[in-house]
Protein backbone atom coordinates (compact mmCIF):
# COMPACT_ATOMS: atom_id res chain seq x y z
CA UNK A 1 0.00 0.00 0.00
CA UNK A 2 1.45 3.36 -0.99
CA UNK A 3 -1.33 6.04 -0.59
CA UNK A 4 -1.51 7.12 2.71
CA UNK A 5 -3.51 10.69 1.86
CA UNK A 6 -6.27 10.67 -0.40
CA UNK A 7 -7.00 13.60 -3.16
CA UNK A 8 -10.01 14.43 -4.30
CA UNK A 9 -10.46 15.55 -7.90
CA UNK A 10 -11.34 19.56 -6.74
CA UNK A 11 -8.45 19.82 -4.48
CA UNK A 12 -6.13 18.28 -7.47
CA UNK A 13 -7.56 20.67 -10.53
CA UNK A 14 -6.84 23.85 -8.07
CA UNK A 15 -3.44 22.26 -7.68
CA UNK A 16 -2.57 21.54 -11.39
CA UNK A 17 -3.54 25.75 -11.71
CA UNK A 18 0.11 26.39 -10.50
CA UNK A 19 1.04 24.16 -13.46
CA UNK A 20 1.59 24.50 -17.39
CA UNK A 21 1.08 21.04 -18.04
CA UNK A 22 -2.64 21.05 -18.86
CA UNK A 23 -5.72 19.84 -17.25
CA UNK A 24 -6.15 16.43 -15.67
CA UNK A 25 -7.40 13.35 -17.84
CA UNK A 26 -7.09 10.87 -15.53
CA UNK A 27 -5.64 9.74 -11.93
CA UNK A 28 -4.74 7.25 -9.63
CA UNK A 29 -3.12 5.74 -6.80
CA UNK A 30 0.00 3.58 -7.17
CA UNK A 31 0.05 0.50 -4.84
CA UNK A 32 3.77 0.13 -4.76
CA UNK A 33 6.48 1.84 -1.77
CA UNK A 34 6.11 1.97 1.26
CA UNK A 35 7.33 6.21 2.10
CA UNK A 36 5.18 7.99 0.16
CA UNK A 37 1.82 8.68 -1.43
CA UNK A 38 2.34 8.22 -5.19
CA UNK A 39 -0.24 9.12 -7.57
CA UNK A 40 -0.45 8.23 -11.22
CA UNK A 41 -1.38 11.56 -13.20
CA UNK A 42 -2.21 12.28 -16.88
CA UNK A 43 -3.09 15.82 -18.32
CA UNK A 44 -3.55 16.80 -21.62
CA UNK A 45 -0.35 17.50 -21.90
CA UNK A 46 1.44 14.16 -21.05
CA UNK A 47 2.10 11.60 -18.03
CA UNK A 48 2.90 12.46 -14.70
CA UNK A 49 3.95 10.97 -11.14
CA UNK A 50 2.40 12.93 -8.18
CA UNK A 51 4.50 12.85 -4.71
CA UNK A 52 2.86 13.86 -1.36
CA UNK A 53 5.75 13.01 1.07
CA UNK A 54 4.56 11.32 4.30
CA UNK A 55 5.63 12.14 7.68
CA UNK A 56 8.61 9.93 7.84
CA UNK A 57 10.48 12.17 5.16
CA UNK A 58 12.14 15.23 6.44
CA UNK A 59 10.80 17.77 4.66
CA UNK A 60 13.35 20.26 5.02
CA UNK A 61 15.66 17.84 2.77
CA UNK A 62 13.43 17.75 -0.06
CA UNK A 63 14.58 20.42 -1.63
CA UNK A 64 18.30 18.48 -1.94
CA UNK A 65 16.64 15.54 -3.37
CA UNK A 66 14.54 17.38 -5.98
CA UNK A 67 18.30 19.43 -6.97
CA UNK A 68 19.86 15.81 -6.94
CA UNK A 69 17.57 14.57 -9.43
CA UNK A 70 17.71 17.62 -11.17
CA UNK A 71 21.38 18.01 -11.78
CA UNK A 72 21.28 13.73 -12.30
CA UNK A 73 19.41 14.32 -15.80
CA UNK A 74 21.04 17.25 -16.62
CA UNK A 75 24.16 15.10 -16.57
CA UNK A 76 23.11 11.74 -18.45
CA UNK A 77 21.12 9.76 -15.80
CA UNK A 78 17.58 8.78 -16.85
CA UNK A 79 15.85 9.53 -13.88
CA UNK A 80 12.24 11.94 -12.87
CA UNK A 81 12.42 15.31 -13.25
CA UNK A 82 10.84 17.37 -11.05
CA UNK A 83 8.36 19.65 -12.74
CA UNK A 84 8.37 23.49 -11.85
CA UNK A 85 5.32 25.52 -11.39
CA UNK A 86 5.18 28.79 -12.74
CA UNK A 87 6.21 30.64 -10.13
CA UNK A 88 9.77 28.69 -10.72
CA UNK A 89 9.08 26.21 -7.89
CA UNK A 90 8.96 22.45 -7.75
CA UNK A 91 7.56 21.78 -4.24
CA UNK A 92 4.30 22.89 -2.70
CA UNK A 93 1.42 21.97 -0.74
CA UNK A 94 -1.42 19.56 -1.34
CA UNK A 95 -3.96 18.19 0.97
CA UNK A 96 -1.72 19.08 4.40
CA UNK A 97 1.56 17.12 2.55
CA UNK A 98 4.32 18.58 0.94
CA UNK A 99 3.99 17.59 -2.85
CA UNK A 100 5.74 17.22 -5.55
CA UNK A 101 5.11 16.51 -9.52
CA UNK A 102 7.85 14.40 -11.49
CA UNK A 103 8.19 13.30 -14.64
CA UNK A 104 7.06 9.77 -16.14
CA UNK A 105 9.22 6.93 -16.77
CA UNK A 106 8.03 4.28 -18.95
CA UNK A 107 9.61 0.84 -17.96
CA UNK A 108 9.04 -2.15 -15.54
CA UNK A 109 11.13 -3.33 -12.53
CA UNK A 110 12.04 -6.94 -12.61
CA UNK A 111 10.25 -9.04 -10.57
CA UNK A 112 12.92 -11.61 -11.62
CA UNK A 113 16.14 -10.55 -11.60
CA UNK A 114 18.50 -12.35 -13.98
CA UNK A 115 22.01 -11.88 -15.15
CA UNK A 116 21.54 -9.96 -18.02
CA UNK A 117 20.30 -7.05 -15.76
CA UNK A 118 22.90 -6.89 -13.23
CA UNK A 119 25.68 -5.40 -15.92
CA UNK A 120 22.86 -2.25 -16.92
CA UNK A 121 22.68 -1.72 -12.83
CA UNK A 122 26.36 -1.32 -12.41
CA UNK A 123 26.72 0.45 -15.10
CA UNK A 124 24.17 2.76 -14.30
CA UNK A 125 25.05 3.12 -10.82
CA UNK A 126 28.44 4.08 -11.93
CA UNK A 127 27.05 6.61 -14.23
CA UNK A 128 25.36 8.12 -11.15
CA UNK A 129 27.99 8.45 -9.40
CA UNK A 130 29.95 10.14 -11.86
CA UNK A 131 27.10 12.40 -12.49
CA UNK A 132 26.74 13.67 -8.79
CA UNK A 133 30.52 15.05 -8.72
CA UNK A 134 29.62 18.04 -9.17
CA UNK A 135 26.05 18.73 -7.39
CA UNK A 136 27.97 20.59 -4.56
CA UNK A 137 25.75 20.10 -2.14
CA UNK A 138 25.75 17.66 0.85
CA UNK A 139 23.39 15.16 2.70
CA UNK A 140 24.60 13.25 5.49
CA UNK A 141 23.41 9.36 5.30
CA UNK A 142 21.55 9.06 8.82
CA UNK A 143 21.31 5.37 8.20
CA UNK A 144 24.96 4.77 7.80
CA UNK A 145 27.37 3.44 10.94
CA UNK A 146 26.60 6.03 13.28
CA UNK A 147 22.66 5.32 12.92
CA UNK A 148 22.56 1.61 13.23
CA UNK A 149 23.31 1.10 17.28
CA UNK A 150 20.14 3.96 17.51
CA UNK A 151 18.07 1.36 15.38
CA UNK A 152 19.29 -1.72 17.33
CA UNK A 153 18.78 -0.25 20.94
CA UNK A 154 15.01 0.91 20.13
CA UNK A 155 14.67 -2.86 18.14
CA UNK A 156 16.08 -4.94 20.98
CA UNK A 157 13.35 -5.93 22.85
CA UNK A 158 11.23 -7.46 20.17
CA UNK A 159 14.04 -9.12 18.37
CA UNK A 160 14.18 -12.83 19.73
CA UNK A 161 10.25 -12.23 18.89
CA UNK A 162 11.24 -12.03 15.15
CA UNK A 163 13.84 -15.16 15.53
CA UNK A 164 14.90 -16.63 18.47
CA UNK A 165 18.96 -14.87 19.33
CA UNK A 166 18.41 -12.33 16.71
CA UNK A 167 18.96 -9.66 19.27
CA UNK A 168 22.19 -11.35 20.37
CA UNK A 169 23.22 -12.26 17.02
CA UNK A 170 22.77 -8.59 15.73
CA UNK A 171 24.78 -7.15 18.73
CA UNK A 172 27.40 -9.45 18.55
CA UNK A 173 28.10 -8.57 14.94
CA UNK A 174 27.50 -4.44 14.41
CA UNK A 175 30.30 -3.83 16.56
CA UNK A 176 32.56 -6.05 14.62
CA UNK A 177 30.96 -4.37 11.51
CA UNK A 178 31.70 -0.65 12.78
CA UNK A 179 35.28 -1.14 13.77
CA UNK A 180 36.27 -2.43 10.55
CA UNK A 181 34.46 0.41 8.46
CA UNK A 182 36.99 1.71 6.21
CA UNK A 183 38.27 5.22 5.79
CA UNK A 184 40.16 7.36 3.27
CA UNK A 185 37.56 5.49 -0.02
CA UNK A 186 36.11 8.04 -2.51
CA UNK A 187 33.41 9.72 -1.13
CA UNK A 188 30.44 11.25 -3.06
CA UNK A 189 26.56 11.13 -3.45
CA UNK A 190 24.79 7.71 -3.74
CA UNK A 191 21.63 6.57 -4.61
CA UNK A 192 21.74 4.18 -0.89
CA UNK A 193 18.49 2.10 -2.12
CA UNK A 194 19.23 1.12 -5.48
CA UNK A 195 16.75 -2.17 -5.03
CA UNK A 196 15.21 -3.76 -8.46
CA UNK A 197 11.58 -1.56 -7.63
CA UNK A 198 13.58 1.71 -8.48
CA UNK A 199 15.12 0.53 -11.68
CA UNK A 200 13.02 0.16 -14.77
CA UNK A 201 13.69 -1.91 -17.76
CA UNK A 202 12.14 -1.03 -21.47
CA UNK A 203 12.25 -3.87 -24.48
CA UNK A 204 15.39 -5.46 -22.23
CA UNK A 205 17.11 -2.10 -21.58
CA UNK A 206 17.36 -0.18 -18.72
CA UNK A 207 14.92 2.81 -19.09
CA UNK A 208 15.91 4.71 -15.86
CA UNK A 209 16.13 4.70 -12.11
CA UNK A 210 13.75 5.90 -9.66
CA UNK A 211 12.96 7.28 -6.13
CA UNK A 212 16.09 9.15 -4.47
CA UNK A 213 15.05 9.44 -1.09
CA UNK A 214 17.41 7.83 0.84
CA UNK A 215 19.97 9.27 -1.46
CA UNK A 216 22.89 11.07 0.47
CA UNK A 217 26.94 11.50 0.71
CA UNK A 218 28.63 8.54 1.67
CA UNK A 219 31.67 5.69 0.79
CA UNK A 220 30.55 5.64 -3.39
CA UNK A 221 31.50 1.62 -2.83
CA UNK A 222 29.07 1.36 -0.17
CA UNK A 223 26.17 1.67 -3.11
CA UNK A 224 27.61 -1.16 -4.73
CA UNK A 225 27.68 -2.81 -1.66
CA UNK A 226 23.64 -1.98 -1.43
CA UNK A 227 23.49 -3.14 -4.87
CA UNK A 228 25.43 -6.02 -4.86
CA UNK A 229 22.93 -7.42 -1.60
CA UNK A 230 19.61 -6.32 -3.51
CA UNK A 231 20.46 -7.71 -6.70
CA UNK A 232 22.78 -10.79 -6.61
CA UNK A 233 21.30 -13.18 -3.89
CA UNK A 234 18.74 -15.99 -4.88
CA UNK A 235 15.52 -16.59 -3.14
CA UNK A 236 17.24 -19.85 -1.69
CA UNK A 237 19.65 -17.33 0.39
CA UNK A 238 22.92 -18.35 -1.82
CA UNK A 239 24.65 -15.23 -3.25
CA UNK A 240 24.93 -16.02 -7.08
CA UNK A 241 28.58 -15.21 -7.99
CA UNK A 242 27.38 -15.05 -11.99
CA UNK A 243 25.46 -11.75 -11.34
CA UNK A 244 28.22 -10.24 -8.84
CA UNK A 245 30.44 -11.14 -11.35
CA UNK A 246 27.76 -9.05 -14.36
CA UNK A 247 27.44 -6.06 -11.64
CA UNK A 248 30.54 -5.25 -10.89
CA UNK A 249 32.20 -5.76 -14.74
CA UNK A 250 29.48 -2.97 -15.64
CA UNK A 251 30.86 -0.86 -12.81
CA UNK A 252 33.56 -1.11 -14.03
CA UNK A 253 33.23 -0.24 -17.13
CA UNK A 254 32.08 3.50 -16.43
CA UNK A 255 34.32 3.98 -13.28
CA UNK A 256 37.15 1.35 -11.93
CA UNK A 257 37.04 0.82 -8.42
CA UNK A 258 40.09 1.54 -6.95
CA UNK A 259 41.99 -1.19 -5.20
CA UNK A 260 41.08 -0.14 -1.62
CA UNK A 261 37.62 0.14 -2.28
CA UNK A 262 37.67 -3.58 -4.09
CA UNK A 263 39.32 -4.88 -0.47
CA UNK A 264 37.09 -3.38 1.46
CA UNK A 265 33.38 -5.20 -0.26
CA UNK A 266 33.23 -7.64 2.46
CA UNK A 267 32.82 -5.34 5.47
CA UNK A 268 31.21 -2.94 3.08
CA UNK A 269 28.76 -6.08 1.96
CA UNK A 270 28.70 -6.30 5.98
CA UNK A 271 27.35 -3.33 6.57
CA UNK A 272 24.99 -2.77 3.77
CA UNK A 273 23.30 -5.69 4.94
CA UNK A 274 23.10 -5.11 8.40
CA UNK A 275 21.47 -1.61 7.47
CA UNK A 276 18.43 -2.99 5.81
CA UNK A 277 18.19 -5.76 8.67
CA UNK A 278 18.16 -3.27 11.54
CA UNK A 279 15.61 -0.86 9.46
CA UNK A 280 13.31 -3.86 9.02
CA UNK A 281 13.64 -5.40 12.04
CA UNK A 282 13.14 -1.32 13.78
CA UNK A 283 9.67 -1.15 11.05
CA UNK A 284 8.60 -4.96 11.98
CA UNK A 285 9.13 -4.14 15.75
CA UNK A 286 7.97 -1.05 16.15
CA UNK A 287 4.99 -0.70 13.77
CA UNK A 288 1.65 -0.73 15.41
CA UNK A 289 -0.69 -3.38 13.86
CA UNK A 290 -3.06 -2.10 11.58
CA UNK A 291 -0.88 0.57 10.19
CA UNK A 292 -0.70 1.11 6.65
CA UNK A 293 3.24 0.62 6.66
CA UNK A 294 4.62 -2.46 4.87
CA UNK A 295 6.68 -4.74 6.69
CA UNK A 296 9.64 -6.63 5.42
CA UNK A 297 11.40 -9.42 7.03
CA UNK A 298 14.25 -8.78 8.18
CA UNK A 299 15.75 -12.12 8.45
CA UNK A 300 16.16 -11.68 4.64
CA UNK A 301 19.07 -9.66 5.75
CA UNK A 302 20.16 -11.66 8.42
CA UNK A 303 21.27 -14.75 6.54
CA UNK A 304 22.56 -12.23 3.73
CA UNK A 305 24.69 -10.79 6.68
CA UNK A 306 26.03 -14.28 7.73
CA UNK A 307 27.46 -14.88 4.15
CA UNK A 308 29.08 -11.67 4.16
CA UNK A 309 31.08 -12.25 7.37
CA UNK A 310 32.92 -15.06 6.08
CA UNK A 311 33.23 -13.95 3.18
CA UNK A 312 37.21 -12.72 2.22
CA UNK A 313 37.74 -10.19 -0.15
CA UNK A 314 36.03 -9.40 -3.47
CA UNK A 315 36.60 -12.52 -5.23
CA UNK A 316 33.93 -13.87 -2.98
CA UNK A 317 31.61 -11.26 -5.41
CA UNK A 318 33.06 -11.38 -8.57
CA UNK A 319 35.56 -8.87 -8.55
Amino acid sequence: MAVYTEVSDDALAAFLIDYDIGTMVAFRGIAEGVENSNYSLRTTKGDFILTLYEKRVNVAELPWFLGLMEHLSAHGVTCPQPVRGQDGEALRELAGRAAAITTFLPGVWPRRVRVEHCGPVGEALAQFHLAGRDYAPTRANALGPQGWAPLLANSLAGADDVNPGLGAELSHALPRIAGSWPLGLPVGHIHADLFPDNVFFLNSELSGIIDFYFAATDLLAYDIAVCLNAWCFEADGSFNLTKGQALLAGYNRKRPMLVAERAALPVLCQGAAIRFALTRLYDWVNTPAGALVTRKDPMDYVRKLRFHLHARGAADYGG
